[in-house]
């Protein structure tokens, strides 16, 4: 077998690179491409490693995410501009291991580019050993990475989003790829962080042949030589953290909850004043379709105001009812994290032929704190229920339990009940008038404005009792407002 010698390096004229290609990456990033984007990493950033001799590589200084990203690399063997997929494989010579690293501190800077981020010197090992493109099906080539030994990525080019034809055709509709240039393809999931000290060794391998390239070995050292002053310098946040690592939990970050603005002093505005004034003051903004609708309080005098949770039924499927309605559930899980003050908000479509929350998940929830339950559907034991202080919204009162018509299927997710758009971190606001959802960024003006008109109204009210008409007065003409403005100054003065 070949091995990638510096004559192999010194041929590769370019390096192309691929964001996202495969499926378990996709499904981590949260984000599936319709079509292969790519960008460009300077051949400078070549090295070669091997299990006997590991490449080093720098973390520069100041910089605290230094990501590898396991990956299978092509080597042009024979230019191609503008060729079809059928004949792109043939422009192959050879297939190699590769490593993606580059620094997430640089990311901000880079808009897109990577130059900075991912064009360090030594920033791509490639090799050690080079598999004859010709001897191998490209779909069916496996890629393992291993972090100070252990295996943390391993995955198969069976199910790529962009086959390697398609990027070599792709690619070439646009510029010609030359003799030695090298086309990486992409990571699975399971690319991480490294430190110094730390060696991350890549094998791409061939199934079912057992063709290898060997171990790419890679070994990181601490950057001793600080930034210039006069570019752009290491910086990081949480974020970057997060996609560096590939989750919150790996970057050893705290799990995100829902946003809230809903301080003491909001929630005690939201409380000061009525449904119907919120309801109106929305309206204005153009939101008409924010009430949960079609729901009876057990507890119809108390006004709530919370945070909502959420959790969705789906319909029940017996098969699916096995593996999901059971045990610790998603409708305990969620009863189970409700917190002090928030409104657990249930999706259960409408459907009145059975049971979502009975006496003791409702105890449950009163027990943890919560301000109320909505569902709109039924509720089970309802004389249990309704005795209870803290409200439940509900459709209906009926005896079946949630699997006659659902499946728990998932917490805190956008939900729809009672005929609007529920999110989780989104204020609660009802009342014996109703049921309203505020997007939390419009709450503090949505409060004080309605406070204000609630103001105006209780000297309207005053006027009418007084014997005067409605007419200018409600709602305020001019003449009206400087009389209204006058009986505001008097009361403050009071």
């Amino acid at each position: 077998m070949e091995q990638v010698t510096d004559h192999i390096l010194a041929a590769a004229r370019k390096v192309i690179a691929v964001h996202i290609n495969y499926p378990s990456r996709a499904a981590q990033r949260g984000r599936t491409p319709e079509q292969p984007s790519y960008f460009l990493k300077p051949s400078s950033s070549l090295a070669v490693g091997s299990a006997e001799a590991p490449s080093t590589v720098e973390r520069p200084a100041g910089c605290e995410l230094l990501g590898y990203e396991g990956e299978i690399a092509l080597v042009i063997g024979k230019a191609a501009r503008r060729v079809g997929i059928e004949d792109a494989w043939s422009h192959v010579e050879w297939v190699t291991a590769s490593n993606d690293l580059g620094v997430y501190d640089l990311r901000y800077a880079d808009k897109g580019s990577n130059l900075r981020s991912k064009g360090g010197d030594g920033f791509t090992p490639v090799g050690p050993g080079l598999i004859a493109a010709d001897a191998v099906d490209p779909a069916a080539l496996r890629i393992r990475t291993w972090h100070n030994g252990e295996l943390v990525q391993d995955d198969t080019t069976e199910e790529l989003l962009f086959p390697f034809a398609r990027l070599v055709a792709d690619l070439s509709q646009l510029l010609t790829l030359e003799e030695g240039d090298i086309i990486l393809t992409g990571t699975p999931a399971g690319a991480s962080v490294a430190k110094p000290g730390d060696v991350v060794e890549v094998e791409v391998s061939t199934e079912p042949t057992g063709l290898s390239t060997g171990r790419l070995a890679t070994r990181v050292a601490e950057g001793t030589t600080p930034f210039a002053d006069f570019g752009a310098r290491p910086k990081t946040d949480d974020l970057q953290r997060e996609e560096a690592y590939g989750s919150r939990e790996a970057a050893g970050l705290p799990a995100v909850g829902p946003v809230t603005v809903l301080t003491p002093e909001l929630k005690a505005k939201l409380e000061s004043v009525c449904t119907a004034t919120l309801s109106s003051q929305l309206r204005k903004r153009g939101l008409n379709n924010v009430s949960i609708d079609g729901l009876t309080s057990t507890r119809p005098e108390k006004r709530i105001v919370g945070l909502a949770r959420t959790l969705r039924y789906v319909p029940n499927r017996e098969d699916l009812f096995k593996t999901h309605g059971g045990g610790f559930n998603a409708q305990k899980q969620a009863i189970d994290s409700v917190n002090e003050g928030e409104i657990l908000v249930m999706e259960a479509r409408g459907e009145k032929g059975t049971g979502t929350i009975g006496d003791i998940l409702a105890l449950r929830a009163q027990v943890r704190g919560a301000a109320a339950i909505i569902t709109d559907g039924g509720v089970r034991d309802f004389s249990a229920v309704a005795a209870m202080d803290m409200p439940t919204y509900y459709a209906n009162p009926h005896p079946a339990v949630l699997g006659r018509r659902h499946i728990p299927w998932d917490t805190d997710i956008t939900i729809a009940c009672g005929g609007t758009t529920v999110q989780p971190g989104d204020i609660i606001v009802a009342d014996a008038d109703g049921i309203l959802v505020i997007p939390p960024a419009l709450a503090e003006e949505l409060a004080d404005d309605s406070i204000a008109q609630e103001r105006e109204e209780t000297f309207i009210a005053e006027m009418v009792q007084q014997g005067h008409s409605v007419d200018g007065l409600y709602p305020l003409n001019a003449a009206w407002r400087t009389r209204y403005q006058a009986w505001e100054a008097g009361k403050a003065n009071d």
